[in-house]
């Protein structure tokens, strides 16, 4: 085998000679012992082979073939010595084997004979063995039930107390079962099933309490009002109950205490958290705390329950977000809130009753809600709640309603002031509160001071009796000495509105002090904001409807004299509007930084406006009985009288003039020149119109018949006070002018034209020009239609010329004036 092996390993070499020599058998010695003694591989072996040398395969093979022969005659060798000592074993082992088969038979029938001697034996030994077994399982059945029967115990008390709804004791019940009794017989079925159930009813127990938590989330949102109306009652007594201790303090008398801060105030209206109390409102005798009127019992075992469980940052982060939720949804107003103040009595019951179950659940619970999450809540719902209420509180023109917001507003601070939330903010938005009632104060008493305006008939008023006098001088601070000493009847100089106008400024002054209640705020700032408000008062509305008044169409002179007079009394009544505030706030006037009232000047302006409508309107009847002016330019002689328009306007000046005796004297002599002056004016002004083509002397002597009664009525002293001739001088352009022309005095006009001195020092070169123009055309035209007599044409003929030449040097004196 080992000859066919190396024959396959070698590849047929090429042929080469035989060496005999020496050297080569060493060679193939080691060769050879190489192979025999080396398992494969061979390849380095056989490498060698193929050296070099020609023929040295066949060399190798002819001493292979040799090293055969010899092995094979070596084991030839040693089998011939081997060979006798098997035969002998062969034979020995013949003999061996019939004493086996006898020795096999003997044992067999020794063994059936053993087998049938100890049946019985066997089977008494199996029923004594049965017997021990049953012993055994007996004692340990009523060992192991032993174990169970406490387990099963537990488990059904764990049922009684899950129907009973005792839910955190079942859970320390389970806990008991999984780490005491369970681990004791854990190796059973039921234990497994046991064991395997627990997580489930935790989960039920985790989703029944869940359950009963949302049940009493979803109660306080629908209850919250009735916890806020309660908790603003109990505040409002309290608040009530300070100021009646301090104004019996103040007196110095004490009484029993009605209401107590640590127990409970009788009242009315207590409030039951039932689905029915929104329903049947019964009167009770106490007012109820939240612990009454909410049963937090749900929260407690729900808390209890996911502690147990080792779920509470679970709960905790679920009962904040509801509630953030809840918070949002109490904070949303109703659409129409602003219009009645039950809707802002709802929407602030319902915020209180929201953070009021908070700070008790803070207080109650050690750690469900923490002082930072109730405080965040409030931040965000004070900046909700100032958003909204600066919204509809805007809406509301109403001064009542505002007022009732602004108690309200007061209540609710108190209320969560005193659960320990910051309100500051609120009391900030009280101001801008104020500013929207003191705007409706501001429209309603517009209102009323316009009626005031419209029912007034603007005649002093008539007093019959004492009693009647006493009546308006105690609704109006008025004080006269010699109308005091007039005989009853009399008039006092003012109208109805005055004393009226007064009580309302001072109603206006409490209603605006009804604000400044409760807000603690010092006496100072209450007489700053009753001024202030007063001040708008005056300034911005009865001043507004006093312009408003004055310039209404159907207002007359005797209507404007009145409301001057009017307007005098009421600014000398400011000083007591001083004096009336000074004693509600009983801060003195001379306190710094104390405002003064600013109805003089409001007074003054009005007084001011209704002097210039009277000038105004006084002027627009002049010129009304102007335009009635109906003069013949062209008649030859004037008629000897004034014309009637002119005696009807004086005789109206007469009477409206007598009318300004009550009225100060400047403005009654103001009033009365700026009358003659526009007078004078509209009469130049008609003499001088550029329409009015030509004027005839008989034309102008009607005309100074007409400025000769404006004259007289200037020199009759209409109004007293003026000095001299000084009204008269309001007629002075028309009556030189007049002048110039009735006694033709040209060559004095011409030769004193320019002096100081001059008598015609008020007539302008270009008026004179004018009106000498419309005379020049005026005679030619006249001299055209009269054909009578020569000699007349011929003195006309010389007028002309002379005119002519007045004209001439009446142009160079304008020409020179403009150069």
């Amino acid at each position: 085998m080992a000859r066919d092996r190396v024959h396959a390993a070698l590849p047929e070499p090429p042929r080469q000679n035989d060496d005999n020599s020496k050297e080569e058998e060493k060679v193939f010695g080691n060769i050879f012992a190489e192979l025999e003694s080396v398992d494969l591989p061979l390849g380095t072996t056989l490498r060698s082979i193929y050296d070099d040398q020609p023929n040295a395969h066949k060399r190798f093979m002819e001493k292979l073939d040799a090293r055969i022969r010899n092995h094979d005659r070596e084991i030839e060798k040693m089998c011939n010595f081997h060979h006798q000592g098997f035969v002998d074993a062969i034979t020995e082992l013949l003999k061996v084997r019939t004493d086996a088969e006898k020795l096999m038979g003997q044992v067999t029938d020794t063994n059936r004979r053993l087998q049938e001697a100890g049946r019985d034996v066997t089977a008494q030994t199996q029923e004594v063995i049965c017997c021990r077994i049953q012993q055994r399982n007996m004692a340990t059945t009523v060992e192991k039930l032993q174990l169970c029967i406490p387990v099963l115990e537990m488990y059904s008390k764990l049922k009684e107390q899950l129907e009973s709804k005792r839910y955190y004791a079942a859970l320390k019940t389970m806990e008991q079962l999984e780490k005491v009794y369970i681990p004791r017989v854990g190796q059973y079925r039921f234990c497994q099933i046991m064991a395997e159930n627990l997580p489930r009813l935790r989960e039920e127990i985790k989703e029944i309490s869940m359950s009963d938590l949302k049940d009493f989330l979803e109660s306080i949102r629908k209850h919250s009002d009735k916890v806020g109306e309660a908790a603003m009652r109990q505040a409002q007594l309290h608040r009530n109950f300070n100021s009646v201790v301090v104004k019996q303090a103040s007196s110095g008398h004490f009484a029993k205490p009605v209401y107590s801060l640590n127990g409970r105030t009788h009242t009315h209206n207590g409030l039951k958290m039932e689905d029915d109390a929104g329903e049947d409102d019964e009167v009770d005798d106490e007012v109820l705390t939240v612990q009454d009127l909410v049963d937090f019992s749900p929260v407690y075992r729900c808390l209890h329950i996911y502690t147990v469980l080792g779920d509470r940052e679970t709960f905790e982060n679920y009962y904040r977000k509801q509630r953030k939720k809840q918070a949002r949804l109490v904070l949303q107003p109703q659409a129409n809130m602003h219009e009645t103040v039950e809707g802002y009595r709802r929407y602030f019951n319902q915020i209180v009753g929201f953070f009021v179950v908070e700070d008790h659940i803070l207080h109650a619970t050690y750690g469900l809600v923490t002082r930072a999450f109730t405080d965040e809540l409030w931040n965000m719902a004070l900046s909700k709640i100032i958003a909204v209420l600066r919204t509809h509180s805007s809406y509301c023109e109403d001064p009542d309603l505002v007022l009732e917001l602004k108690n309200l507003i007061v209540i609710f601070a108190d209320t969560l002031q005193d659960y320990g939330f910051p309100v500051n903010r609120l009391f900030d938005l009280l101001f801008e509160v104020r500013d929207q009632y003191n705007e409706t104060l501001l429209k309603k008493w517009a209102l009323v001071f316009r009626e005031i305006f419209e029912l007034d008939n603007y005649s002093p008023i008539p007093v019959e009796t004492e009693e009647e006098y006493r009546l308006v001088v105690s609704r109006f601070p008025f004080h006269d000495a010699e109308i005091e000493k007039q005989d009853f009847p009399k008039k006092l100089p003012m109208s109805q509105s005055v004393p009226q106008i007064y009580t309302q400024v001072k109603e206006f002054i409490y209603a605006s002090l009804k604000f400044s209640e409760s807000l603690h705020r010092s006496s100072t700032e209450i007489d700053d904001m009753l001024r202030k408000s007063t001040n708008l008062l005056l300034t911005r509305t009865l001043s507004c409807c006093l312009q408003n008044l004055i310039k209404k169409p159907h207002i007359g002179l005797t209507e404007l004299v009145q409301i001057i007079i009017n307007t005098t009394h009421l600014e000398q009544a400011c000083r007591y509007l001083e004096e009336f505030i000074t004693n509600i706030t009983n801060v003195s006037p001379e306190t710094v930084h104390t405002t003064r009232l600013y109805g003089l000047s409001t007074f003054k302006d009005a007084r001011h406006a209704a002097e210039g409508e009277i000038y105004t309107k006084l002027n627009q009847k002049i010129d009304e009985f102007i335009q009635l002016a109906d003069y013949e330019w062209g008649m030859a002689e004037s008629d000897g009288r004034a014309s009637g328009y002119l005696m009807d306007l004086i005789n109206f000046l007469r009477s409206t003039f007598q009318v300004f005796t009550h009225l100060p004297g400047k403005v009654a002599q103001t009033a009365c020149m700026s009358a003659c002056k526009h007078l004078s004016t509209s009469l130049m002004q008609m003499l001088l119109d550029s329409e009015l083509k030509q004027v005839s002397m008989g034309a102008i002597q009607q005309f100074n018949l007409d400025v000769i009664q404006c004259e007289l009525f200037a020199s009759s002293e209409p109004v007293p006070g003026f000095q001299g001739d000084t009204l008269q001088l309001a007629f002075i352009d028309l009556r030189q002018l007049l002048d110039l022309f009735m006694v033709w005095d040209w060559s004095t006009y011409l030769a004193d034209y320019g002096q100081p001195t001059s008598k015609y020092l008020r007539v302008n070169p270009a008026t004179a020009l004018a009106l000498l123009e419309k005379v020049y055309r005026g005679m030619k035209d006249s001299s055209k239609k009269n054909n009578i007599f020569s000699q007349f044409r011929k003195n006309d003929r010389d007028k002309q010329k002379l005119i002519e030449t007045v004209v001439k040097q009446l142009r160079s004196l304008v020409n020179g004036m403009s150069s």
